[in-house]
């Protein structure tokens, strides 16, 4: 079925700055048609005006009018022949989408220790071997099995814990569980806690 004014929007020719709306785009489209560069700029005018009227809380910060005809320029691809009261040539920079972030710790391979566990293994892979070294192993396997506990819903494995260790420090630490003492972790007070945060 196709019923003219029904049709939906991923149809539509995509808007370059949809905060706008179709209605906006569509008087810009129709002002670039105008015949007389009085018309065009009586007509931008106003459409300045209504794209005043949608931004009223923008109206104290610094550059606002500036911005509505960057933005005007930009939705008429430069195409609108007016006499511009800012200079537009720097509009197309609005529109350039920043590069996106990098995520921290992207290659951890195992997300649930998190990202100070992370950076404390690396740290532990290049320490030489040492009573403070052995102090951080301490704290970082502990740590470890404190957030096992809680990811697991209160259950552990000092056997995890070690292999896990092994390979966030690319095999530098390995940990002797016959030797090795954990601290002792009430695991019940972990599941209760939770309970307490979801009720």
């Amino acid at each position: 079925m196709n019923i003219e004014g029904l049709d939906y929007n991923t149809q539509r020719e995509k808007l370059i700055l949809p905060q706008y709306g179709r209605e906006v785009q569509s008087m810009i489209d129709y002002a670039i048609t105008l015949p007389t560069k009085a018309e065009r700029q009586a007509c931008a005018e106003s459409i300045i005006a209504i794209m005043d009227r949608m931004n009223t809380q923008n109206r104290s910060n610094e550059g606002y009018m500036q911005k509505l005809w960057d933005h005007l320029a930009l939705m008429s691809g430069f195409k609108l022949d007016i006499d511009y009261p800012y200079d537009v040539s720097q509009a197309l920079s609005i529109a350039k989408k920043p590069e996106p972030l990098s995520y921290p710790h992207q290659v951890n391979p195992i997300k649930h220790y998190g990202s100070i566990v992370y950076e404390l293994c690396e740290k532990l892979s290049k320490m030489s071997p040492g009573q403070e070294r052995d102090m951080l192993v301490r704290s970082v396997a502990n740590q470890m099995k404190r957030d096992l506990i809680q990811w697991a819903h209160g259950s552990s494995d000092n056997a995890r814990v070690a292999s896990d260790l092994a390979r966030l420090t690319d095999g530098v630490i390995q940990i002797d569980l016959n030797t090795f003492r954990f601290d002792k972790i009430n695991e019940k007070d972990f599941v209760q806690n939770k309970r307490k945060k979801k009720s």
